[in-house]
């Protein structure tokens, strides 16, 4: 659940809030992770009105409601204000009609003001809620990132990844979270991953124990967050199971409704595991840029059994 009070602690300062009235009002939930002005919901047009976004009064709002006298000021407000309202902000420096504050007092509706202009504060508002508001999950695995690439090594319990992670971060790579790792969804399009807060740049070594990535190696060895990529899942080999050795076949998996890049990793004695997942790492670079080895490698054996097959007609 998602209150006012959660959005004005965390924000107070990045939106410049200043709370002017309706203090008791502020464990209202903000349902939807909009806000818009009111425009013409305050003259009267409430076709279509929708009451669960954060309002927004800027120069028009409030020099309009300056305009009317304080009866149909009040009747105006009234119209727009309801028990499904969040919170109300007045932005551009302008002082609230006193209406609007004792109204918003009676009703418990927190009212704010900010320092910002009303197009910049409605924008960075909208996306810091699409933002809080976008779909999450925490999965098992580390998340490191090699070549600029954001890798999530999953695989079962003790099979390597963090042996596998730290033999990344020793030959110059990145660790954003070992364990556990917080994945969510940015701007609509991409997954972000980071790390709790509380096991931030730590990582769990069986038979050594934890350590501090940052503290061994370094700040430039550590960050806070990185796109996911792709994900390497380690598995033990199993020779009775066929492994793919061209690649022609890309895998995918499904995470929070995006398509992500999904390699297994078959892991036995004598495999250099981090070798390989930078190698992934590499080659997935490369079919982002247009340069995929496998399907340039079956378009040469096409040609050529088909020159073959040519020759063989011909000799016939």
């Amino acid at each position: 659940m998602y209150l006012v009070k959660d959005l004005y602690e965390k924000y107070e300062r990045t939106l410049l809030l200043s709370l002017a009235a309706g203090q008791s009002g502020l464990s209202r939930q903000v349902k939807v992770p909009e806000a818009h002005r009111p425009g013409l919901s305050l003259a009267g047009y409430l076709k279509n009105y929708v009451n669960q976004r954060i309002l927004v009064f800027g120069t028009v709002e409030v020099s309009y409601l300056k305009d009317l006298d304080s009866a149909t000021r009040v009747e105006r407000l009234c119209s727009i204000l309801t028990d499904q309202t969040p919170a109300v902000v007045v932005a551009g420096r302008y002082v609230p009609p006193k209406e609007l504050l004792q109204f918003c007092e009676t009703k418990r509706l927190p009212v704010f003001r900010t320092k910002m202009k009303t197009m910049e504060f409605l924008s960075r508002l909208t996306y810091l809620l699409h933002e809080d508001f976008s779909p999450s999950i925490t999965c098992h695995g580390t998340l490191v990132e090699a070549f600029g690439v954001g890798v999530l090594i999953q695989g079962d319990s003790s099979i390597g990844k963090s042996e596998a992670a730290l033999g990344l971060i020793e030959r110059g790579h990145r660790l954003i979270s070992d364990d556990v790792v917080k994945m969510k969804i940015r701007e609509g399009s991409y997954l972000e991953g980071s790390g709790p807060e509380l096991t931030r740049h730590l990582m769990e070594i069986r038979g050594i124990g934890i350590i501090n990535v940052a503290h061994l190696y370094g700040a430039v060895c550590v960050r806070d967050d990185k796109k996911v990529d792709m994900v390497v899942k380690l598995e033990e080999w199993d020779d009775r199971r066929f492994y793919d050795r061209v690649g022609l076949d890309e895998k995918y998996c499904d995470i929070l409704g995006m398509k992500v890049p999904y390699y297994i990793l078959p892991v036995k004695p004598g495999r250099d595991v981090v070798l390989l997942i930078e190698t992934i790492a590499l080659n997935h670079r490369l079919k982002e840029m247009g340069f995929h080895s496998a399907k340039d490698f079956n378009v040469k054996l096409l040609e050529t059994i088909a020159k073959k097959t040519k020759t063989s007609r011909i000799n016939t």
